[in-house]
């Protein structure tokens, strides 16, 4: 992308995996020509991510998965990295063009458990830290999860789907010999018969098995018919964690036969060792998550909240006793959604991690104290860990750093950056730099907060196109993260305003559920009034304003062409356009009916249309660009293409992109991500307005 000379390949339709092929040719050629010192869409193929740091016991190394992504074989690649505490020594385990995940240190700090698909399908592996030597310990045919060493260090916990019998309508006829027939028809009976990612479900349940940390057959330890921990697509429950005596876990799950229709409802369970046997340990109304247990065995920690069926619920930190009796709330008056708690090695306060106003913190809290932030700018998955002396490492990510390994401890709570996978990338490219702004809503005069990125060599006194970028959800957040794609598009001289309207979490329950059953809504004024005030600044070209979003982004971004003519062009990305079609056909319907809507469609159409964007669609002259994977089944692909249709019949200039085996996101193949960036931007720059 080194001209605009692509800015008419949305005018005619075209076979999107050809013009795929075209644009990274296209691009791969330039890079090989020039050396630019700006972000391009081929920089996706080499920005690096240090993910998922585990520290050891003794809190002197950490182990990390370095992710980037293979331009040759078009994939996301890991490999397992090591780096001692004070940042020397560091180092692969492991190169190649495979992926390499969830690295546990062994109790004693001289073995690392790990997850592999370097032989072709993901399997649990154990690595000898002294002399390198590896070994697979499994050949499952369903790919492991949730990892854990027992506390003698002698066995592994892990979960994995266990297939079960087919629904069975009837028995058909044999083909004759030598016919070649086609695939039998699929039957299900399952609320949940498809998921986002992983796609129609196999039938069968996760269960929780163990295996020797030395090798042999694993044992499996539940046969329930339901999900033992995370359900598909790791929604609800949680891991299990092991007992310190080594005897039983604590896993949570939703263990009814209604668990399909209880989307957040999960208890805490006790699984014995010795006989797979079970005891619920918690009773209530609500999610009951991520449990871990002191070390002394006395008293649990956990997540959750009495659920009221809103669209957000603040998730609090408990404590209970390790049968689960006396569960009380120990952050009261954390307006906060507290996350991923860990006992400290002396049994004497819990680290946790939250997100407040789109920075995601490290917190400790004493058992007889408040709450103590840590560190700041961790990811928005909370990835960090604990050693036994105190010391901790996170995923570090600011506006400029997509993710590094920085280190610190309880006592000396100061970060320590170790790495820095992108210096050198970052050193040949410049960054738009990232501002915070807030401002008021021109509804309620509320306080809205949310950043800009200006392009590479700004000058306050030019005029530059505005992008607004809006999140997903819609119950999520931005923050003071990296943001490729927008660093890409600003690379582009663009003008990047991302903010959290009404809804958006990490400003309290009140804020967020100012959209509860009323979203699309009052968040266009919030997004509206965001545009008014970069005006205000006035370096932006009030003739050049674009909209974008994917998700909940998608949904409010046609909600804003609905509802005013302001923007030049827009680009929704895997957008929900009709309420109704969508809790029919997406992988969530008891969630959507139940905290989105509070009752079935058919039982309120009226409501669920009204909060259709598809319902204000005639108002609609913005030139519309949708794009959805085919394989997506959070915001499946025919709601873009409802709003293609109706934009088609109303003759407003529009295109579709369908994505191949793509599910939400459009991220699952590198190439796709570079696509997704560089149709938006083409989009935008064939309907900007020239001087």
């Amino acid at each position: 992308m080194h001209s605009r000379k692509e800015t008419t390949v949305f005018r005619k339709s075209r076979p999107i995996a050809t013009l795929t092929t075209v644009i990274l040719l296209c691009l791969l050629a330039a890079s090989a020509q020039e050396l630019p010192d700006r972000l391009e869409p081929m920089d996706v193929f080499r920005v690096q991510v240090a993910s998922d740091p585990q520290i050891s016991p003794d809190g002197k190394r950490i182990v990390y998965s370095r992710q980037s992504a293979d331009v040759s074989s078009d994939r996301r690649v890991s490999n397992l990295w090591i780096v001692n505490f004070d940042g020397s020594e560091h180092r692969p385990l492991a190169t190649g063009t495979y992926g390499d995940s969830s690295p546990r240190w062994s109790p004693d700090g001289t073995r690392l458990a790990f997850i592999s698909d370097r032989d072709g399908k993901s399997q649990l592996y154990v690595r000898w830290m002294d002399s390198g030597q590896t070994a697979k310990l499994t050949d499952l045919e369903n790919p492991p999860a949730g990892i854990s060493w027992s506390p003698d260090g002698k066995q592994i916990v892990f979960t994995s789907l266990v297939p079960a019998a087919p629904p069975k309508i009837a028995t058909l006829p044999a083909a004759p010999e030598g016919a070649k027939w086609a695939d039998a028809p699929k039957v299900y009976e399952d609320l949940i018969y498809r998921f986002n990612g992983p796609g129609y479900l196999k039938p069968g349940y996760s269960q929780i098995f163990v295996v020797s940390s030395d090798g042999g057959a694993p044992r499996q330890l539940t046969t329930g018919k339901f999900p033992h921990g995370p359900g598909v697509g790791d929604f609800g429950g949680s891991y299990a964690v092991w007992a310190p005596d080594g005897k039983s876990l604590i896993v949570a799950m939703n263990g009814s036969a209604n668990y399909e229709y209880e989307p957040l409802h999960t208890e805490l369970y006790e699984l014995k060792v010795a006989d797979g046997s079970l005891k619920q340990l918690t009773h209530r109304n609500g999610p009951n998550q991520s449990p871990d247990i002191s070390p002394d065995g006395k008293l649990i920690a956990y997540i959750g909240f009495d659920d009221r069926y809103q669209g957000h619920q603040t998730t609090y930190l408990y404590v209970a006793n390790r049968d689960g009796g006396n569960p009380h709330v120990v952050t009261p008056k954390l307006d906060r959604d507290a996350a991923t708690p860990h006992w400290a090695a002396d049994g004497k306060g819990i680290f946790f991690t939250y997100t407040d106003q789109g920075d995601t913190k490290l917190a400790y809290l004493p058992l007889d104290g408040s709450p103590e932030v840590l560190a700041d700018h961790l990811n928005l998955a909370c990835n960090f860990s604990v050693g036994q002396n105190g010391a901790f490492a996170i995923q570090y990510d600011t506006p400029s750093d997509p993710g590094d390994v920085a280190v610190a401890s309880l006592a000396e709570p100061k970060l320590n950056v170790l790495t820095s996978l992108n210096r050198e990338l970052f050193t040949a490219r410049k960054l738009g730099a990232v501002e915070e702004l807030w401002y008021e809503s021109s509804l309620d005069k509320r306080k809205i907060q949310g950043w800009i990125i200006k392009p590479p060599d700004f000058d306050s006194s030019k005029k530059y196109p505005l992008i607004l970028q809006i999140h997903g959800g819609p119950f999520s957040n931005f923050g003071d993260r990296f943001d490729l794609q927008a660093q890409i598009w600003a690379a582009k001289g663009y003008v990047i305003l991302y903010t959290n309207p009404r809804g958006s979490t990490s400003y309290g329950e009140e804020f967020a559920n100012l959209i509860h059953h009323a979203y699309p809504g009052d968040d266009f004024h919030d997004l509206n009034s965001g545009v008014d005030a970069i005006l205000a600044k006035g370096y932006i070209d009030q003739d050049n304003l674009f909209v974008t979003g994917g998700s909940g982004g998608g949904v409010l971004t046609c909600w804003m062409i609905d509802r005013t003519d302001r923007f030049r062009a827009a680009a929704s990305l895997y957008p929900v356009i009709n309420w109704y079609s969508w809790v029919l056909t997406s992988d969530l319907p008891s969630f959507g009916t139940q905290y989105w809507f509070g009752s079935n469609p058919w039982e309120d159409t009226d409501n669920y249309m009204k909060r259709s964007v598809i319902s204000l669609v005639k108002n609609v002259k913005t030139p519309t660009l949708l794009m959805t994977g085919e394989e997506d089944f959070r915001t499946p692909i025919s709601e873009a293409e409802q709003y293609y249709a109706a934009l088609k019949l109303l003759k407003v200039e529009s295109a579709l992109v369908r994505f191949p085996g793509e599910p939400h996101g459009l991220s699952r193949r590198p190439s796709h991500q570079v696509a997704k960036a560089v149709y938006t931007l083409n989009w935008f720059d064939a309907h900007r307005k020239k001087p």
